[in-house]
């Protein structure tokens, strides 16, 4: 539970946590767009910790308690229009602080778990260091291209309203968003999303992070679309989607589990663009199953 930090060779200071034995099989968990590592469900944690892992969580760069990268960072309009800013971090930038971190810690490999933006991160670091990525879980991500993995247009609207300027904004923000994003079929735990938003503005450092948040979405715009580069990945995966995901369509979950050889691909009905209570179990159990059994059916 304790921040730690790890100054990358070349590249961004790094905010980390760990849970679990030391001589655990590691096993990373990246966060999605504008998201910290506290993020991640307590009991997801608990659940792969409880099974032996040891699990390393940390804020992507431009989020939580992670450097901020200084340059400017795109307009609402260059948004829109997919065109990030000349020079723009990408994708496999994010990777590259993702394989930092490992070395830091003396990590020579370790199973990926990455949500949304994260899921991106880690099929990329996947694709471009296959000895370093023990199996790939993959949730409500995509490949890039353009034609799958779209927003709902109510969401794209919803994400051009204004940025919060107090916590108390960021707070109901935060839940009408989630309310959007989530699903009946699995509610969310309001409590535990009040206190995770209230958190994020103390962690993030308040209004400061929707810049982080605009980067993050270049970073994303300026690496293109990468089916191709997602035939590379080697490693055993599933990918997780939900049916009813208004960020990232479930086209673009099918799409990137028909990009990775031998890729599973799990549809949960019902399912959000949420990590929900009563999700955390099944997620914990498809994660395991393949990091336990990488040659064999996952269940």
């Amino acid at each position: 539970m304790t921040d730690e930090f790890a100054d990358l060779p070349g590249g961004p200071r790094i905010c980390y946590r760990q849970d679990g034995p030391a001589d655990g099989t590691p096993l990373v968990l990246i966060a999605g767009l504008g998201l910290d590592l506290t993020s991640w469900p307590r009991r997801m944690i608990d659940g792969f910790t409880g099974q032996g892992f040891r699990v390393v969580r940390f804020d992507n760069r431009d989020a939580g308690c992670s450097d901020r990268i200084k340059a400017p960072n795109p307009g609402k309009l260059r948004q829109l229009l997919a065109k990030p800013l000349p020079g723009a971090y990408d994708l496999g930038d994010m990777a590259a602080d993702t394989v930092g971190l490992l070395d830091h810690l003396g990590i020579e490999s370790a199973h990926l778990v990455g949500m949304s933006m994260g899921g991106m991160i880690a099929q990329t670091v996947a694709a471009r260091n296959p000895g370093r990525v023990l199996s790939l879980t993959s949730i409500f991500s995509t490949t890039g291209h353009r034609k799958v993995g779209q927003p709902a247009r109510s969401t794209l609207l919803r994400m051009a309203r204004r940025p919060a300027r107090t916590v108390e904004e960021s707070v109901v923000g935060h839940l009408a968003m989630m309310g959007h994003l989530g699903s009946a079929s699995f509610p969310l735990d309001k409590d535990v999303e009040t206190a995770w938003a209230t958190g994020l503005w103390e962690r993030a450092g308040g209004r400061r992070a929707r810049s982080g948040i605009a980067r993050q979405i270049g970073a994303i715009q300026a690496s293109g679309d990468r089916t191709a580069e997602l035939g590379r990945i080697t490693c055993p995966t599933i990918v997780v989607h939900g049916d009813g995901d208004r960020m990232v369509h479930h086209s673009g979950g099918r799409a990137t589990a028909k990009a990775v050889k031998g890729a599973r691909y799990v549809e949960i009905p019902g399912m959000g663009h949420h990590i929900a209570p009563d999700l955390v179990d099944r997620l914990v159990e498809l994660t395991t199953g393949l990091a336990s059994n990488p040659t064999g059916e996952v269940r």
